[in-house]
């Protein structure tokens, strides 16, 4: 399910580096924090994170702006900008992690393609900012599909 051998890459890098990470999630509903806490002594650079699906919570735990969040179904580069500035913060972490978009189409937003926005901040600076695609279907496995592309990049910074 979730590619384990990066996973390990990124708890020992962390580890090593004596730094943790911290997640806001959407869209994938959790797994990104399920991923890293299979990393092995999780604990030693795993913070945790939050599961946000709605502009209340987005705005009130992760001070997501919310004229622009309402605009936009909580779904831009801004609002995943946001999200992983302030869960850094929110855990007193060296890293902090967003992602939010969509697993499943939304015809009455004129959402038929599948993409989220993600975001990583280390010590309050944005270091990467995408927007990835799915063409699966099954929401589940967008979601890990997501969650995979995440880890990819997240290790790719890490190891700069």
């Amino acid at each position: 399910m979730y590619n384990q051998k990066i996973i390990d890459q990124i708890s020992a890098k962390l580890i090593h580096r004596n730094e943790s990470v911290a997640v806001a999630e959407s869209v994938t509903s959790g797994h990104l924090q399920a991923a890293l806490s299979l990393g092995e002594n999780a604990r030693q650079f795993f913070q945790g994170g939050v599961t946000t699906y709605n502009i209340g919570q987005k705005t009130r735990l992760l001070d997501v702006e919310p004229i622009h969040a309402s605009s936009c179904n909580c779904v831009s580069g801004q609002v995943a900008d946001e999200m992983a500035r302030h869960i850094a913060e929110l855990f007193i972490s060296a890293w902090g992690i967003a992602i939010t978009g969509y697993a499943t189409p939304v015809p009455e937003c004129d959402i038929n393609s599948l993409f989220a926005h993600y975001a990583i901040y280390y010590r309050g600076k944005l270091l990467l900012a995408n927007k990835i695609t799915s063409q699966l279907k099954n929401v589940s496995e967008v979601q890990i599909d997501y969650v995979n592309k995440i880890l990819v990049d997240f290790l790719g910074v890490i190891s700069e």
